[in-house]
């Protein structure tokens, strides 16, 4: 006969019966048509399960998709696999980021920090996860470490700082970031007077919303609290700003698109470059960026289709102004509109953007910090880029050339995505005037050689 109390018993002692209790409360609560239905749902999404999507990748990343810390012994990724820092320091000699370079000069900070917690309970395991589960490749240095709230940059600030430090080329840790997000300022030069080289033209940035855990450590209940908010400021913009918000293909947590946004849409934003999606590297998984996938995250943009904002992805909100000409000074307009209309209703909300004046605006890896700022624009430049030193060129200039693909790929027809190398130390405006008169320069170097005058611009060169 079947012993009913000790069945009971044992359902409480596993935690099933809270949890089936609470799914109870919450099918009364919102009586669905097919309360069946809704109970598999419940069971078969986060943070009791994996969404449907993502059950269809391969398992090493469906394990980043959950409730836990992640733990994958296929990628040897099962460092603090609960989420507490082992008493004894792992072995990182042979890892390859500022992370574990800092910690095999001064293990001592292991030592002091490994039980130590900010007030929202980020301990040392959750910020340096990420680096102790990547070794990375040893012309490839990594950062290594993530913040999992505000607090992190100071509660460990002795790992931390000498990281940005390292990170940013010389950055200390008394030293001071500007902010400056004046228009009036930006300059006005012509990169492109005959309308021939530059393609596009583009700022990003990410915003930390203050009150609220950075992604890598965020809750459930609290991610969907963050978009709630975040989403009622970017619904506040009017104007040429005014457009809606799409959340993730499969996410449940925006009421007015209970399931998200349609494929259709997904396959829309997903051919314009402006869609995101489930993170497919261990150095985001194991940093906890997969968490609860696609839950409480998605995309804003704005009718005219040249403001984007991200919603809970690497950072709380990814802020992106583009438009297809060279005027910078409109694109950054844009951008400094929807930061500051969105703040407004963050403030009249009692939170903020997180902004401090040691590291500027706080985002979750500090390779980020400072401005977070990368104005760029897509340059057609194909006699001035097939220099061997091009790359170089652009780097003496505070410049970065990338391929239309991003990082580390290649050109494609002389085409070349530039932008400001810098994230730290400079204002927003001067790294905006940094990437104007450097590409105004390259721009006049092409005509030049087009022109048969390559002399002069190796005079030019040289001069540098």
């Amino acid at each position: 006969m079947v012993d009913q109390k000790e069945n009971v018993e044992y359902l409480r002692e596993k935690g099933v019966a809270d949890l089936v209790d609470v799914a109870i409360q919450e099918l009364v609560k919102e009586k669905p048509e097919n309360a069946m239905e809704w109970m598999r749902d419940y069971f078969d999404y986060p943070p009791h399960g994996i969404s449907k999507n993502v059950k269809k990748l391969d398992g090493w990343i469906q394990v980043g998709c959950g409730d836990k810390p992640y733990n994958c012994p296929e990628k040897k990724a099962t460092f603090a696999p609960d989420g507490t820092t082992p008493d004894e320091m792992p072995d990182l000699s042979k890892h390859s980021n500022f992370m574990a370079e800092v910690l095999r000069e001064q293990p001592e900070l292991y030592a002091k920090y490994k039980d130590t917690y900010t007030k929202n309970g980020v301990g040392l395991a959750k910020c340096i996860k990420t680096g102790v589960d990547n070794p990375g490749h040893p012309h490839i240095k990594t950062v290594g470490l993530t913040a999992g709230d505000e607090e992190s940059y100071t509660v460990f600030k002795e790992l931390f700082d000498p990281v940005i430090d390292a990170r940013h080329g010389g950055y200390g840790a008394d030293a001071k970031q500007p902010t400056d997000l004046d228009l009036s300022k930006v300059s006005d030069i012509d990169m492109d007077p005959d309308n021939k080289y530059i393609e596009t033209t583009r700022v990003r940035t990410g915003r930390s919303m203050r009150g609220f855990k950075l992604p890598p450590t965020i809750g459930f209940e609290e991610r969907r609290k963050l978009e709630a908010l975040a989403v009622k400021g970017l619904l506040n913009l009017s104007e040429d700003l005014k457009g809606d918000y799409f959340p993730l293909h499969g996410s449940h947590s925006y009421q007015a698109k209970p399931n998200g946004m349609s494929e259709e849409k997904e396959g829309e934003l997903r051919t314009m470059g402006n869609l995101f999606q489930e993170p497919d590297s261990t150095l985001l998984l194991a940093s906890g960026m997969g968490r609860h996938w696609p839950d409480g995250r998605g995309v804003y943009h704005n009718d005219d289709k040249n403001l984007f904002v991200w919603v809970g992805e690497e950072d709380h909100l990814r802020i992106v102004s583009m438009q297809r000409d060279k005027n910078m000074k409109e694109t950054f307009g844009r951008f400094v509109r929807a930061c500051d209309k969105v703040q407004e209703v963050l403030k009249s909300e009692g939170s903020d953007f997180m902004h401090n004046d040691h590291l500027g605006w706080v985002l979750t890896c500090p390779s980020n910090l400072g401005t977070g700022l990368r104005a760029g624009q897509m340059l057609k430049i194909p006699l001035i880029s097939a220099r061997k030193d091009f790359k170089n060129i652009c780097k003496k200039m505070g410049l970065q050339a990338r391929g239309a693909a991003g990082v580390d790929s290649a050109s494609v027809g002389g085409k070349w995505d530039i932008s400001n190398a810098d994230r730290l130390g400079k204002s927003e405006v001067e790294l905006v005037n940094i990437m104007i008169n450097g590409n105004a320069k390259i721009v006049r170097w092409e005509q030049l050689m087009e022109q048969g005058r390559s002399a002069e611009v190796e005079k030019e060169i040289a001069a540098m």
